[in-house]
């Protein structure tokens, strides 16, 4: 009951309280646990009893572990919860959780560390939300960010975040790079329109895959070029890759009216540690301009 000011007694918050905190755990649809320093579990909230497809009464005193932590990171959790329970600090974590039927799932989790009346550390309470679905619409949307909407290789954003990850720092690996430029492409859409030029470069793309291999990135640089990143960044295998690449697009591409023939320049580059994508790229890009012309002034004059 409320005084007349409409201020409830401390003694009647309590129990009102206690109602609505329980009436929270059991609705909530976040997974709650209380484990003890041995990782046993102390509290599951129905959300997590859901999750798991076991009753508060067979999940009481397992180690969490062995319930619904994926085998691999089993040591890990069991290390995260001593040492939580040691330092006082219980940081935020993401991992895979087996849900009731043996489905992976994702599961993020945000932990504090609970006290006794004395002080002392005596478990750790969990707040998990299942983020499965949230990263794999992530994955997807990242993939189509990085992914060239009409061959499905990957684009300019890629490379260069590949470019990175291979250039960046002293200690980095370097790369390889191959510039392919389609020859006589503007022809074949001139000629043919830009239905049948879509479509060879769709088929051009999957050639590219093809000849490059695993470990090996294709990028649709723009238009009709495209740019192999090659991992190992060895001048003997860009030669012999230049050499593939050139004998596969030079074989017929369908055309409405028959087959149609195209080329290829290619240049190289060999990227080092330190150095910039751009940079890199320039350099085979010089290259493969270079080549063109080398083929144009061998192309036989018409008379």
């Amino acid at each position: 009951m409320a005084d007349r000011d409409g201020v409830r007694p401390a003694a009647a918050t309590v129990p009102e309280d206690a109602r609505l905190a329980h009436a929270f755990v059991e609705a909530v649809e976040a997974l709650l646990c209380i484990v003890g320093p041995d990782g046993r579990i102390l509290f599951t909230n129905p959300a997590l009893q859901r999750f798991t497809g076991l009753t508060a009464a067979d999940l009481l005193g397992q180690r969490f572990w062995d319930v619904w932590v994926v085998p691999e990171e089993a040591v890990l959790a069991a290390h995260a919860v001593r040492t939580a329970v040691d330092s006082g600090v219980a940081h935020p974590q993401e991992g895979d959780w087996i849900a009731a039927g043996g489905e992976r799932r994702r599961v993020a989790m945000r932990n504090t560390v609970l006290y006794d009346d004395d002080g002392r550390a005596y478990a750790v309470a969990s707040v998990g939300i299942d983020v499965t679905d949230d990263r794999a619409r992530e994955a997807r949307l990242h993939h189509q960010t990085r992914t060239d909407a009409l061959t499905g290789v990957a684009n300019r954003a890629a490379l260069f975040e590949a470019l990175h990850a291979r250039l960046e720092g002293s200690a980095a690996p370097g790369c390889g790079l191959l510039f392919c430029d389609l020859d006589d492409f503007k022809t074949v859409n001139d000629v043919h329109g830009h239905a049948t030029g879509d479509r060879l470069l769709v088929e051009a793309a999957a050639r590219l895959v093809e000849v490059a291999g695993p470990g090996h990135l294709v990028t649709r640089f723009g238009g009709d070029e495209f740019v192999i990143l090659c991992p190992a960044g060895d001048e003997q295998e860009l030669r012999a890759l230049s050499t593939r690449v050139g004998v596969r697009l030079a074989a017929p591409f369908p055309g409405p009216d028959g087959a149609l023939r195209i080329g290829v320049s290619v240049g190289a580059a060999i990227g080092k540690a330190g150095e910039s994508g751009d940079d890199v790229i320039a350099r085979a890009d010089r290259a493969m301009y270079g080549a063109k012309s080398h083929q144009r002034r061998r192309k036989p004059r018409s008379s």
